[in-house]
């Protein structure tokens, strides 16, 4: 620990730096405490045992349960993250619309669903489409989950979106508008594509979150790769093993979708780039020519 001052805080004495270092110890020991505690919880129940990773060598533990979860839950993913990305544009545009009652539509749906927990919205889409028939059997508890991560997802997208635009120089609007074009046609043509730039990094966070959050489809049936690894941990009596690959499997799946979300934002900004278009963090220099202004009319 630096023994120099700081803005924040005196830089602590003697007494203080040996009192850090007895609270340090103090939480080292009741961690390796803890940790064996744990262990040897684990290994009376035999779960530490290597026979409890010898299913994971079968194929059918594969085809039986892993292999149908990872694909519910990517279909789950995929959809919900498509859908939420039309709905977060379509209420993030309308937040910004200069119609009152547009506003006001699109803000009371925005906070609306952002407040409510995802897995209520599961339950409630779930009960609702059971009590009119709205999906087949086999494709309710996907709707379900579906419907209830679009509608929390989409909400929040739709603040990354309009946080996003405004973040924009507004000198671009005002250019376009003196130009003549219509505010549909500033959003599609000059305020969206630079957006998106800006945008990436959180909505690939979201993506991330959405898919990390199909796994509460468990408690309504939903057939995905949380629920199928208990059903295998329970079939073998190897929780924790089976605990351990599913989060195996969900950290790769989430770091297969940042690396792409990654490439794809860096092939963007390289494309605006090579097109000459300036992006936020590249904002472009405008140079009157002598004798006139930026906007071209003579001094």
């Amino acid at each position: 620990m630096t023994s120099d001052s700081t803005v924040l805080y005196d830089a602590p004495g003697p007494r203080a730096r040996a009192l850090y270092r007895v609270f340090s110890a103090t939480v080292v020991v009741l961690l390796v405490a803890a940790g064996y505690v744990v262990y040897r919880a684990l290994d009376d129940q035999g779960q530490l045992t290597a026979d409890k990773w010898d299913p994971f060598l079968e194929s059918t533990s594969w085809t039986t349960y892993l292999i149908p979860g990872i694909r519910g839950t990517l279909l789950a993913a995929a959809l919900s993250i498509v859908l939420a990305l039309l709905l977060g544009a379509a209420l993030g545009i309308g937040r910004l619309s200069d119609h009152r009652s547009v506003r006001m539509v699109s803000g009371f749906i925005v906070e609306l669903f952002r407040a409510i927990p995802v897995l209520i919205l599961m339950i409630f889409a779930y009960q609702v489409f059971a009590e009119y028939r709205l999906f087949q059997s086999q494709y309710l508890a996907l709707a379900a989950v579906v419907t209830g991560l679009t509608l929390y997802n989409g909400s929040v997208i739709a603040e990354i979106v309009r946080a996003g635009i405004n973040s924009l120089p507004r000198g671009q609007t005002e250019a376009a508008g003196a130009l003549g074009m219509r505010k549909s046609q500033i959003m599609r043509i000059i305020l969206l594509p630079q957006a998106v730039t800006v945008m990436l990094p959180a909505i690939v966070s979201q993506m991330v979150i959405a898919l990390k959050d199909s796994a509460l489809g468990y408690l309504i049936g939903y057939v995905e790769l949380v629920r199928q690894g208990q059903q295998l941990g329970a079939y073998f009596q190897n929780y924790l093993p089976s605990l351990l690959v599913v989060a195996v499997i969900m950290i790769i799946l989430n770091s297969a979708l940042t690396h792409f979300a990654t490439w794809l934002e860096k092939r963007l900004r390289s494309s605006r780039r090579g097109r000459g278009v300036a992006t936020p963090a590249e904002p472009a220099t405008v140079i009157a020519a002598p004798g006139m202004d930026i906007t071209g009319t003579a001094r």
